[in-house]
């Protein structure tokens, strides 16, 4: 019975998988496939919603951060580069979606946002968004998270912090709404560009369109 079970939950999980929307984001470094999830209707429809009005089409990675995140979105950045930029968001914003079950693993998708100081309620920006590179982190380093952060890891979540990585220290301060599916190399080729001031790449890397799948 208890491998009757197991197969189950696998065909279950094949399944929701199978039938997750995707959505492939072309950048002149290659593609890369991310799934949405329904479990953040928010953050999904405002996604889908900018992706058919091409509001992505042509917009540079602003901010790259070995060991961290790769993070795009702002209309601003779509003129200015070499280090030049304008912090440009649509007048709106999203309200946070904190899921338990979704979290900063690598290849996480998750939407910027101004600090608590401005922004208290930790709504997420309108056309940010950026996805998790990081790091593995050891057992102490995630007691020291969960103090200071007033959380609780599940088993599972240290075991992926532990061998795949992630950045756990983000965990229910920005909304995680999706992941990457494929094209994980894409993102380890854009997080290696060399940047400047501001974490600005050297080089355009950008977003030629996001399609859906």
């Amino acid at each position: 019975m208890k491998h009757v079970f197991i197969l189950i939950l696998i065909f279950m999980t094949i399944s929701c998988q199978f039938n997750a929307q995707t959505y492939t984001i072309e950048t002149n470094l290659g593609n890369i496939q991310v799934k949405l999830y329904d479990e953040t209707p928010l953050h999904k429809e405002n996604f889908e919603k900018l992706v058919e009005a091409k509001f992505y089409n042509n917009v540079l990675f602003h901010r790259i951060i070995q060991g961290f995140m790769i993070q795009t979105g702002n209309p601003g950045a779509k003129a200015f580069s070499g280090g030049e930029t304008l912090e440009i968001d649509l007048n709106y914003t999203v309200p946070a979606e904190f899921v338990p079950g979704y979290f900063h693993k690598k290849g996480a998708l998750a939407a910027a946002r101004v600090g608590d100081a401005a922004n208290p309620e930790k709504r997420s920006s309108a056309t940010q968004f950026y996805i998790v590179q990081g790091r593995t982190f050891v057992d102490v380093e995630l007691n020291q998270i969960e103090e200071q952060n007033k959380l609780k890891f599940t088993e599972s979540q240290r075991g992926i912090y532990k061998t795949i990585g992630g950045t756990p220290f983000l965990d229910q301060n920005y909304t995680v709404f999706g992941e990457v599916v494929k094209g994980m190399e894409v993102v380890e080729a854009i997080a290696a560009i060399p940047t400047g001031p501001g974490d600005f790449p050297e080089k355009d890397i950008r977003i030629v369109r996001i399609v859906k799948d």
